[in-house]
């Protein structure tokens, strides 16, 4: 079969690369490993992950919080199973829509392993040992990431467990212990403490959420610590000792210094994720790969072999699968001559844990590495009149501009729904916004978004209601 267009891996990245290649006029095929569509994000991480928060918050609500508000109602009593279940539908439903989607779309597809065999060939190997071969115009490698593991340290997703295992626990654990404090880490940390698990999060540095503003790390940690999440900052888990029916885990200062035995009945493993490129044929085809293992792209997405290109989490960025789809689509329009283009300074990043953290742009530390001048414009949720009434005033919400344009250049949020007001504040930065500029749009009273107002006009020093 001749294609266009090959798109190997169907997360994010890749089946909305397919679906808008499709749109354009190429013909278009997918190749999946998985016997079912969505990549990790759908069948294994984000999709699921989030429907295990929400029902644990509820579940959390309901036992903490309705009384507060005249609901009585009994304790409430935990049916894992029928969680799981419901976890399990969310990820069906969205797995079912992007295989409709691709059919509307009128987009190929292929399940086994593929390979790039030469340029404009993929070889795709079933599960039943069937070989295929494709040709094709164009190849975009889709094929997303996969968990980084800690040396000497084996998953067997049961007791010791990557975010796939943490995903389908057949029960709470007494004691969970995290290895890194991280998104994934927090996240699934927050799920197992809500259901009941004593969590216990070990971090090589000095704080959580690396690489993220630092007050935001400072707030969310304290957050984090007041809800029942203990942490073991700049420590190192070197050893697990699975023979006992306790997992004993062996924890050192990261500078080096005396041991100490944390005793667990789940270790979950979560210090980030690695590209997947594993029998894609890089190597002999000749494309370039960095020293992280990532495939080298220029500005188009092109690597090093002409009629091959890459994105998502198998190039450089942030692993999201929102930058992932961005570049699929970005990729797709370059193909036909379009001007695919993905502002990298407009990428929102969101924690989902409780409050939520959202952030766009820059950093204080990245602004003042750069030598940048700024202004900072704060507003705590405590003054945020829904929040107040809602009780949810923790965090706050934080604008950073451009000392001589008011230009902004980032925007920080701990607080209830963060992940969905951050989407102000990349709209505003994608049109090249300034904070006077949100400080002078009307914002519907009462509601949570009315703190990114008041945050734009603190950067003036004008906020109304602190």
């Amino acid at each position: 079969m001749a294609y266009d267009l090959i798109v190997i891996g169907t997360g994010p990245g890749g089946y909305v690369c397919a679906i808008r290649a499709a749109q354009l006029g190429l013909k278009t095929a997918v190749v999946e490993k998985r016997a079912t569509f969505g990549g990790t994000c759908l069948n294994v991480g984000c999709i699921p992950s989030k429907a295990l928060l929400h029902a644990s918050e509820l579940f959390e609500e309901a036992g903490h919080s309705f009384g507060k508000m005249g609901i009585g109602v009994s304790e409430p009593k935990l049916d894992l199973a029928a969680m799981m279940a419901f976890k399990d539908q969310g990820v069906d439903g969205n797995v079912k829509g992007v295989e409709f989607l691709l059919k509307k779309n009128k987009v190929d597809a292929y399940f086994g392993a593929g390979r790039i065999a030469a340029a404009g060939t993929v070889e795709v190997a079933g599960a039943d040992g069937t070989k295929q071969t494709l040709d094709a115009k164009s190849i975009v490698i889709a094929t997303g990431s996969d968990v980084a593991r800690l040396k000497g340290i084996e998953i067997d997703e049961k007791r010791i467990v990557s975010s796939t295992g943490a995903l389908v626990l057949g029960k709470v654990p007494e004691h969970l212990l995290v290895v890194g404090a991280g998104v994934i880490g927090l996240e699934l940390g927050s799920v197992w403490r809500r259901l009941g698990a004593k969590v216990t999060v070990v971090e090589f540095l000095d704080g959580v959420l690396p690489g993220m503003d630092g007050e935001v790390r400072r707030q969310s940690q304290r957050l984090f610590e007041k809800q029942g999440l203990a942490f073991k900052l700049s420590s190192k888990v070197t050893v697990v000792d699975t023979s006992g029916k306790r997992l004993k885990a062996t924890v050192e200062p990261a500078k080096g210094g005396a041991p100490e035995t944390i005793e667990a009945d789940v270790v979950l493993v979560a210090i980030g994720r690695v590209p997947y490129t594993d029998g894609l044929g890089l190597k002999e085809l000749g494309v370039k790969l960095d020293e992280r293992g990532r495939v080298v792209v220029d500005h188009y997405y092109a690597t090093s072999v002409p009629g091959v290109w890459a994105i998502g989490d198998v190039i450089a960025g942030p692993m999201l699968a929102h930058k992932a789809e961005d570049e699929g689509v970005a990729v797709a329009e370059i193909l036909v001559g379009q001007a695919g283009h993905v502002n990298y300074d407009a990428i929102p990043n969101v924690v989902y844990t409780y409050p939520e953290i959202a952030t766009v742009g820059k950093s204080e530390e990245e602004l003042k590495v750069a030598g940048i001048a700024y202004n900072v414009g704060k507003f705590p949720m405590t003054a945020n009149g829904r929040a107040k009434v809602n009780q949810t005033t923790e965090g706050f919400v934080k604008i950073l501009a451009d000392a001589k344009t008011d230009r902004v250049l980032g925007v920080h949020l701990v607080c209830a729904d963060a992940g969905n007001m951050i989407a102000e504040a990349v709209i505003a930065m994608e049109f090249g916004a300034s904070a006077e500029d949100i400080a002078r749009t009307c914002h519907a009273h009462p509601t949570l978004p009315e703190a990114v107002k008041e945050a734009a006009m603190a950067v003036a020093k004008r906020a109304i209601h602190m």
